[in-house]
């Protein structure tokens, strides 16, 4: 369906009242569409909060245009999020074939980013997601480098125990919740790249949430096969009974 009637079917289906986007789903970048979309979640009575925005280029290429364009994705939909009135957008940052993880590269465009988006009051986090390049212990580093309270970190719960020993991704998850701010995703089980499902610990998770005192939006993130309403609709439920 198109995104402006998601927020109205997710109020009624789940009687929640904030939506997170992905940066596939717009259908354009243009003001008037940004305002429809922006104005078609306000009458259902609910907001943005979070933009997942998805880009190509590297933000440690060896190539300074390419980590150039990195930068100015960030930058537009800096303003998207800025324009519908999200809080925040979620960055992701591409591998580079041709080059190993550098987090002073990483760290140094995003000083950049950082500085714009802060001019435009949103909020830029960064997931856990490639292996490769937003592993939580790269991305800690990275983070630690920029040192600017409008770069983040986006936990997600299920995201690096696909690559990585329970241990390790829960340490790792540590990390990532320590340098938070806005929002996490909460997710169980994942697959991995044998497609293997592994489990998420919900209650694991939720206290290194807690621990760190974290007061941001949990982002349901049902990434597995079966009914999608009824794994979200479990998801829900988890995180309240995790909450109370």
């Amino acid at each position: 369906m198109p995104i402006k009637e998601f927020a109205a079917h997710v109020r009624q289906k789940f009687n929640v009242t904030r939506i997170e986007p992905w940066s596939e789903h717009f259908l354009s970048l243009d003001a008037a569409y940004l305002d429809e979309l922006k104005a078609a979640v306000a009458k259902a009575g609910c907001g943005f909060a979070n933009i997942a925005a998805d880009g190509r280029d590297s933000f440690y290429s060896r190539d300074p245009a390419i980590r150039q364009r990195a930068v100015e994705f960030g930058k537009r939909w800096a303003d998207v999020a800025a324009r519908i009135g999200s809080p925040s957008v979620r960055i992701n940052l591409p591998a580079d074939k041709q080059a190993k993880p550098d987090a002073a590269l990483v760290a140094d465009s995003l000083k950049t980013l950082a500085a714009y988006a802060a001019s435009r009051s949103v909020v830029v986090h960064h997931e856990n997601d490639n292996p490769v390049s937003e592993d939580p212990f790269f991305l800690a580093s990275v983070l630690d480098r920029v040192g600017s309270p409008w770069e983040r970190a986006l936990p997600d719960f299920g995201n690096s125990l696909a690559a990585l020993p329970p241990e390790e991704a829960y340490r790792g998850l540590d990390l990532m919740f320590a340098r938070s701010y806005g929002i996490c995703h909460v997710k169980d089980p994942i697959s991995n790249d044998q497609g293997v499902r592994v489990p998420v610990d919900l209650a694991r998770a939720f206290g290194i949430a807690k621990k760190h005192d974290y007061k941001g939006y949990y982002s349901m993130e049902w990434d597995t096969e079966g009914d999608p309403y009824d794994g979200t609709a479990k998801l829900i439920e988890a995180t309240l009974g995790n909450l109370s």
